[in-house]
């Protein structure tokens, strides 16, 4: 599976923004849709996942409220719409794929968000 990233950028604290994320090589059924970020200085951390049919989400508590994923299968397309943006949300923003069958993980190659005070 190969996974791209789009979609970042610099944006005002307050701000909105919406990665998208394109999958190809594969069918995209059965694989779990993720988002994952890293900081400068900081461990890769798990922000948000979203199962096949999209009907159960999980987020971290830190993006509860303001960031929504969803996909669109019919596309092999997995979004991330961030909101009330913050300057601790600056990072380097990863596309993940899970195939559920064998656990295997997909990485894309990460879009940056900054967030400026």
């Amino acid at each position: 599976v190969q996974l791209q990233a789009s979609g970042g950028g610099l944006v005002q604290a307050g701000g909105s923004l919406r990665l998208s994320c394109a999958a190809s090589g594969r069918t995209f059924s059965g694989l779990v849709m993720g988002w994952f970020r890293q900081a400068p200085g900081k461990e890769r951390e798990f922000v948000a996942t979203i199962s096949w049919a999209g009907t159960r989400k999980d987020y971290a508590d830190s993006v509860k409220g303001r960031f929504t994923t969803s996909r669109d299968n019919a596309k092999n397309m997995v979004y991330l719409q961030m909101s009330s943006l913050k300057p601790e949300d600056t990072a380097v923003y990863y596309c993940n794929a899970k195939n559920i069958l064998d656990g295997t993980d997909y990485w894309g190659q990460g879009t940056q968000v900054t967030v400026s005070s």
